[in-house]
């Protein structure tokens, strides 16, 4: 009887009831139909864009690229979304097999409204030469290279039950990566990455978990101030689910950590699958064939103001214009070295007129036959991040209405060149919410176990969530990448000590340790699987 009676206290949730038959079918039968999408999808554009047969090697290394960049999406969904689920199972606010359902559910919603922004951004600190030559050995040895890295730094965590980011984790991969090819072509290690964007994009990473700790610290003792309802702070008795209004709170806070963490987290996967199909479908995938029938004039319009641009500011020529080839070299060199000479504005120039003949030349970006898609991809490219390195360039001093100009050109090019097909957003959203629903219990375990002294309360859980959703939800929108896991585990740990729980400084330390080794782990990593793949494939 007593024993009856100390299980029915026991606020520990159950978390050992499985999806059962039905989910297990359900569960099935969206991976069939997901690949079977992603299948059709892509031999539906092949043909589309006239690539009648491809090469059995390469639908083969397209096959394999996929799986590895799908399986990252995959650990992903049940790594760091595993975050959003435990203050619903720890606060009885949701069953656990429920939770993840649902979770699963909202997270394949968020990638499939997400923009792309923060997929052009991850995509943008990889060495720009990697990214021209992306369908040669050394761009499939990178992306081979930063998602195999990123997988294995993150099974071990999850592994260990260390909440762990899978953003940090990615980003160290691609420094890895960017610093290896710079050394492999005797070139100083920091050439190899777009430090200023990577800077940028680690103030973010590592901001964050301060942000969770003291945001959930001054919300909680704001909410304990002037909500004075005692059962809110004190753990939950047996499975009694919190009071209806914090139920409905906490299953919505959830509901937005789910949904912006599939905006934000499933872009990083797309970005990289782009890279994929760029590199081996490049006539299908290297220019967006989608754009509207208005595009070309735009651009055309936008090309000339640009280069009027160019033209007042570049250095004097007093002999013949650059060759194109000569100004790729150029501006390939500005962007790799971050060398800017008074040759680069006329580099430009050459490029931007060549660009804009091509494209006029062929009537549309859907006409731009298979053997030169690459090439014209790979120039708008260039230009592209060129400028966006010049407008910080302070040597040029542009006027607003050049700088207009320019910022016209840059978009028109980026929309030529960053685009996401509906299908590769189907194929993140399914495999970030299928992962959600198979490996959460021992991420779960710890944020709702491991992290405080006592059980989660139903106000920490739902102080924790809100701090987590306002801060994806904020990073989504500037385009930069956060960690969930960082944010919502130091949100945990914030209103502990707000309601002044007592913190497991074990499991902290812990946390403390990988979060401080994903980088340097990851970078070495990412950076001996780049070498070596590079003599392999």
């Amino acid at each position: 009887m007593n024993a009856t009676v100390a299980a029915a206290a026991n606020p520990r949730p159950n978390l050992d009831a499985g999806l059962g038959n039905v989910g297990l079918y359900g569960f099935l039968a969206v991976l069939l139909a997901g690949l079977g999408f992603v299948a059709y999808s892509i031999y539906a554009d092949a043909t589309a864009a006239g690539v009648h047969s491809i090469a059995i090697l390469a639908f083969v290394l397209l096959f394999v690229a996929l799986l590895i960049a799908l399986g990252f999406e995959f650990v992903n969904g049940f790594h760091d979304t595993a975050n959003a689920v435990a203050t619903v199972i720890y606060t009885h606010s949701l069953p656990a097999h429920v939770a993840v359902v649902w979770s699963g559910f909202f997270n394949f919603l968020g990638v499939m409204t997400s923009a792309g922004a923060v997929a052009f951004g991850i995509v943008s600190l990889l060495p720009v030469e990697l990214i021209l030559q992306v369908s040669g050995q050394a761009g499939f040895a990178m992306v081979f290279a930063l998602l195999i890295a990123a997988i294995i730094w993150n099974l071990g965590t999850w592994y260990f039950g260390l909440p762990s980011s899978s953003s940090h984790t990615l980003i160290g991969s691609i420094i890895g990566v960017g610093v290896a090819n710079a050394m492999l072509h005797g070139r100083s290690g920091t050439a190899g990455v777009d430090w200023g964007k990577a800077t940028e994009i680690g103030q973010a990473l590592l901001l964050s978990p301060l942000v969770g700790f003291f945001a959930a610290l001054l919300l909680f003792l704001a909410v304990k101030a002037v909500v004075r309802i005692p059962a809110l702070y004190k753990e939950p008795v047996g499975n009694t689910p919190p009071p209806f209004f914090i139920r409905l709170l906490l299953i919505l806070t959830c509901t937005g950590v789910s949904f912006f963490h599939g905006s934000n987290d499933g872009q990083k996967g797309m970005g990289l699958i782009m890279l994929i199909l760029i590199g081996i479908v490049p006539t299908a995938y290297a220019l967006n064939r989608a754009v509207p029938a208005s595009y070309e004039a735009q651009f055309h319009a936008s090309s000339v103001a640009a280069n009027a641009v160019f033209t007042a500011h570049a250095a004097p020529n007093t002999g013949a214009p650059l060759a194109i080839d000569a100004a790729r070299a150029e501006v390939t060199t500005y962007i790799a070295e971050h060398k800017f000479t008074p040759a680069t504005l006329g580099a430009l120039s050459v490029l931007s007129s060549d660009i804009d003949h091509q494209v006029a030349s062929y009537g549309s970006l859907a006409k731009v036959p298979a053997e030169v898609t690459g090439n014209i991809r790979n120039e708008m490219y260039l230009t592209s991040s060129a400028m966006k390195r010049l407008a910080k360039e302070k040597s040029v001093k542009l006027a607003p209405a050049e700088t207009k100009a320019l910022d016209a050109y840059k978009k028109n090019l980026d929309k030529a060149t960053q685009f996401i097909p509906t299908w590769v957003k189907v194929a993140v959203a399914i495999a970030l919410g299928l992962g959600t629903m198979i490996g959460w219990k021992r991420i779960v375990v710890t944020v709702g176990e491991k992290i405080g002294k006592s059980h989660l309360t139903y106000a920490q859980g739902a102080v924790a969530e809100i701090v987590t959703m306002a801060t994806i939800g904020a990073a989504d929108n500037f385009g930069l990448p956060v960690s969930t896991t960082h944010v919502l585990s130091s949100g945990v740990a914030g209103a502990m000590a707000g309601n002044g729980s007592g913190l497991q400084w074990s499991t902290l330390r812990n946390m403390a340790v990988a979060w401080v080794l994903t980088l340097p782990v990851s970078i070495m990593l990412a950076g001996t699987l780049y070498v070596a793949l590079s003599q392999v494939i």
